[in-house]
């Protein structure tokens, strides 16, 4: 959101009231200290910004993703996926964010990999 309103040059007391919400509600949104906005309000600061579909679909998976509490559930996972959870909870505060996107490419590039390993195998018979 922040970029949206650097982009358009408002402030977030303007777009509060636009929306009707505080400029504190907004400003918790923004620095990940609120969690994740409901639809409703997606589809609002969407049609406040004009924001055409596939930026629309970006808004809702950066909102999906912005919930500042998370929690990984590792049952049923090897004792590997246990430890990465448990340190990447215990140290993600201090890496920077060269290390961070690091590991966000990683896992993404894991993930891409191994859905197109997926498609390649076709349907089941």
């Amino acid at each position: 959101m922040r970029a949206l309103r650097a982009g358009k040059d408002v402030t977030q007391k303007d777009m509060a009231q636009a929306l009707g919400v505080s400029a504190a509600y907004l400003s918790a949104l923004e620095h990940g200290n609120r969690g994740r906005p409901g639809p409703g309000l997606i589809m609002q600061i969407s049609e406040y910004f004009g924001l055409i579909w596939d930026q629309v679909d970006d808004l809702k998976r950066l909102a999906h993703l912005s919930h500042p509490r998370v929690t990984v559930d590792t049952s049923g996972l090897s004792p590997t996926a246990t430890e990465l959870a448990n340190e990447l909870a215990a140290c993600v505060h201090e890496l920077d964010e060269a290390t961070l996107q690091w590991i966000l490419d990683e896992i993404r590039a894991q993930k891409a990999s191994a859905q197109k390993e997926n498609r390649g195998r076709g349907p089941a018979h």
